[in-house]
């Protein structure tokens, strides 16, 4: 569990933030390192920690429901905004660097937190042993409803930016391309959870197939860390979007269509979404990829291989459950590899650190087979 901070926090005004009935809005927060440090590849996962530790300390039935319901999740994180590079099995952080940090809500629930948390900030944020300064927090994705969207001014394309590798499940495995019906049912998802106007989404999604078309797009894929489960492979770049002539025959679908794409600020694309993956903005750029250190790259790429190696070895008992516990067993070996506690991988992935112990030894034998 991150560590709490006892320094006294941070004081904002006590008048409203924004109005009582705003139901989507995101925040951007500068960090700052005063001298030189280090994170883990996976330190995502200790950002997603940090913030439901936050949200656990003043409202833990709130945070119950952010981590484990079973619904969409009506928040996102990104990763690290900054300058960032490998160093040996870390990734070092510029002392007195700006690195910036967004946090989006998607329901009006988590969004009064979010208000009532921005009057009492704390000072810090800490990431296992790197403490950041918390120097500023801005609204970063205007505050508004979902109504407001449905009616807002659009243009006649949707362009997407995609700033950190975007990924989506298909039949059981990543698929790293923004096909119109992944991306939008990727939206439509979030929107029929917590917008209040469901829509029904076969007939929307076979719309979508039918009439939205790919303008033109710029991507590239990557490998990387996600989560609790190992590697992804990721697109990142960006996608316009437009609508055939015949579109305008369901003029409901049409509105629709505009008003999830100005939804993507904030419930950002694809899956993984809370620990960093599928940051998407509006408009078109040809210069919009962030590069992951390497070591996240070397990490990533390695836990898949070994994923591989474990799930062919398991094939005969076959099922998802088989798939996760060979996930498994590659997230704790590579990290195991790389130098990492098996206590601190433990803590990370939320298991008895027994059960690591033993996966981990489980998966040395099955390699030591594999190389036999």
């Amino acid at each position: 569990m991150p560590r709490r901070t006892s320094k006294k926090p941070n004081s904002y005004q006590s008048k409203p933030i924004w109005s009582s009935n705003t139901e989507l809005v995101g925040l951007v927060f500068e960090l700052i390192s005063p001298a030189d440090t280090f994170v883990y590849p996976q330190y995502t996962i200790g950002l997603h920690a940090w913030f439901l530790d936050q949200v656990r300390s003043s409202d833990p039935e709130l945070s119950a429901y952010l981590h484990d319901g079973e619904s969409e999740k009506p928040f996102t994180i990104s990763a690290l905004d900054g300058e960032m590079v490998s160093s040996g099995r870390e990734v070092q952080l510029k002392a007195n660097t700006i690195y910036r940090w967004y946090i989006t809500a998607l329901s009006g629930q988590v969004v009064n937190w979010l208000e009532q948390w921005m009057r009492n900030l704390p000072r810090e944020l800490n990431l296992r042993n790197a403490t950041l300064q918390i120097k500023s927090c801005q609204i970063a994705h205007a505050p508004t409803t979902y109504e407001e969207l449905l009616n807002s001014e659009h243009r006649e394309t949707v362009s997407l930016k995609f700033l950190s590798p975007t990924s989506f499940r298909r039949k059981g495995h990543h698929f790293p391309l923004p096909m119109p019906t992944n991306v939008f049912h990727s939206y439509l998802r979030r929107w029929n959870d917590f917008s209040g106007m469901p829509i029904d989404q076969d007939a929307f999604l076979e719309w979508v197939d039918n009439y939205v078309l790919i303008s033109r797009c710029q991507l590239t894929t990557t490998k990387v860390l996600a989560g609790k489960k190992g590697a992804v492979t990721g697109f990142t770049g960006a996608v316009e979007m437009s609508l055939t002539k015949d579109a305008s025959k369901q003029p409901e679908f049409q509105q629709l269509f505009y008003a999830l794409g100005n939804l993507a600020p904030y419930c950002g694309t694809g899956h993984k979404t809370t620990f960093g993956l599928g940051q998407t903005r509006l408009g078109w750029s040809s210069q919009v990829v962030q590069n992951e250190p390497d070591l996240q790259s070397v990490l990533a790429k390695r836990i898949e291989d070994l994923a591989e190696i474990f799930k062919a070895q398991r094939k005969r008992t076959g099922g998802e459950r088989a798939e996760e516990i060979a996930s498994k067993w590659a997230t704790i070996l590579a990290r195991r590899e790389m130098g990492e506690s098996l206590q601190v991988v433990a803590q990370d992935l939320g298991m008895p650190y027994e059960t690591v112990k033993t996966y981990a030894k489980l998966a040395r034998r099955a390699l030591k087979a594999e190389q036999a």
